[in-house]
């Protein structure tokens, strides 16, 4: 284990997020916030001597390789050191007093969950919420991604890093060099951002509205300024763009790389994606039927972008709301709990399990359905015509598993803490695959802040766990992992 080469780079990783915190501290010095502005004035202060004396006694190490074992421990540790220095504007400026529940509002931001202990967020500061919102923006295409990008001015090798921190079953080089791919997914992620942010304001909001909304949206975060979420604007032109960019967020991000070199034959043939786009147009369409039919709405139009915004939403795992889904019909409820247990796409900023699990778990149902009939027959799973090897289908099988035994856990844990079966296992739901609002307790129009404090740090590393897809935690967590080889 190279742990010199570890500090080193999760010394550079820290210096990203305070040099982050620059820009809201901006915001607190334009709008007067002066005790906002020391809150993340000192916490940079504090690291600064830390972190040079750390980088240049590690610095000269020349072995700059990353190997799987250092890569599944640093992405464990880099989530962990952000949200911890992440959380302490929060505290510091006395937005929220413990720290706890500042840990606990900096993991769901970095991890973009979106599950919030805040009870009255139009009160905040300007710069409070404008970091609260930009560590989602942070933490969706991926810290680590990032750091990553800058690799090459240090010497350090980052596809281990990439892989144990790149959300997804696979992660695909689009360039030779690893750290090309990663500039690469972050500009197509500010790209994406930026245009979102324009569609927005033209729409009426104002510019610090706009920002902070469009990261939630790109990074499926959901952290919003306005205590009633986005069902705050009433705006039919807010909701169709915020529900277009979570299902862009939702998608590939390799597939916006193919279509701008033209690949688009590659992209016709994606079954993840064919798949995604099928989920979310059923659910929509079956929603808002349900919700027309019960007289919620009276329209088919007025239903529709209703359901597709929350649906959209929930498939994505952002967490916006629009209303109180909460109070909809059983089934429509239903439809979104469904879509609670699918997720993005790999490669997305979604959490979830994924729609390429889930895909692969239908086909190779079908396929065992198949060797009942043809005993001796050969018969392979196939995904963009391509034929899925075993060791990838027994890496899918045991992740759903694992996620499924991570639920359970989760939810036995908050019903310890004296909780009903349904809050219980919705906030397991909604935590794990890095949701935000759920039903009963922990709704859309609710918030995370009756838990417990105890409650509240097992919930913060159930969202780093799903953030991280189970694996990348766990593993550094066994026994074996730290014997010598």
């Amino acid at each position: 284990m190279k742990f010199s080469l570890i500090i080193n780079v999760l010394t550079i990783l820290l210096l990203i997020i305070a040099a982050f915190m620059l820009i809201p501290a901006g915001i607190a010095l334009y709008y007067g916030e002066t005790a906002s502005l020391w809150a993340f004035i000192i916490p940079i202060l504090i690291l600064l001597p830390f972190a040079a004396l750390s980088y240049f006694s590690t610095q000269k190490k020349r072995d700059k390789t990353l190997s799987p074992r250092d890569g599944f421990l640093l992405v464990t540790l880099a989530w962990v050191s952000a949200s911890a220095l992440g959380a302490f504007p929060f505290y510091l400026s006395g937005a929220i007093p413990a720290y706890t529940d500042a840990y606990f509002e900096t993991m769901s931001g970095f991890t973009t969950t979106g599950a919030s202990i805040l009870t009255a967020i139009e009160g905040l500061p300007y710069s409070i919420l404008f970091w609260r919102s930009l560590t989602h923006w942070l933490g969706g295409m991926g810290i680590v991604v990032l750091t990553v990008a800058v690799f090459p001015l240090l010497g350090i090798g980052g596809m281990q890093l990439l892989k144990a921190e790149a959300p997804g079953p696979s992660v695909d080089k689009i360039t030779p060099k690893i750290t090309q791919t990663a500039k690469i997914l972050w500009l197509i992620y500010l790209g994406l951002t930026v245009i979102e942010t324009l569609l927005l304001t033209a729409g009426g909001m104002n510019l610090f509205d706009s920002l902070t909304h469009t990261f939630g949206t790109m990074a499926t975060g959901g952290f919003s300024v306005k205590n009633a979420s986005v069902g705050h604007y009433d705006s039919a032109w807010v909701d169709w763009v915020i529900t277009t960019f979570m299902i862009l967020a939702g998608m590939n991000f390799i597939l916006y790389f193919k279509l701008l070199t033209g690949k688009i034959r590659d992209i016709l043939v994606d079954t993840e994606m064919k798949a995604y786009l099928t989920i979310f147009l059923a659910a929509s369409v079956a929603i808002t039927f349900s919700l027309v039919n019960n007289g919620v709405y009276q329209s088919f139009n007025e239903g529709l972008r209703y359901a597709a915004f929350q649906v959209a939403s929930i498939l994505t795992t952002t967490g916006y709301a629009t209303t109180d889904f909460d109070l909809w019909p059983a089934f429509a409820k239903i439809v979104l709990f469904l879509m609670m247990f699918i997720g993005g796409s790999a490669g997305s900023t979604g959490g979830g399990i994924k729609v390429v699990r889930i895909v692969t778990l239908f086909k190779l149902a079908g396929r065992e359905l198949k060797r009942f009939i043809h005993p001796r027959g050969v018969f392979h799973l196939r995904l963009n015509h391509q034929v899925l090897r075993n060791d990838i289908i027994s890496v899918i099988t045991g992740f759903v598993f694992l996620y499924m035994v991570a639920l359970l856990a989760t939810t036995v844990v908050v019903a310890f803490g004296g909780y009903d079966i349904l809050t219980s296992f919705s906030t397991a739901l909604v935590t794990v695959g890095n949701i935000g609002p759920g039903f009963s307790r922990v709704g859309p129009t609710m918030n995370y802040a009756f838990f417990q404090g105890w409650i509240k740090w097992f919930l913060s590393f159930a969202m780093l766990l799903g953030r991280l897809e189970i694996y990348t935690v766990l593993v550094v967590l066994t026994p074996w992992f730290w014997k010598k080889n």
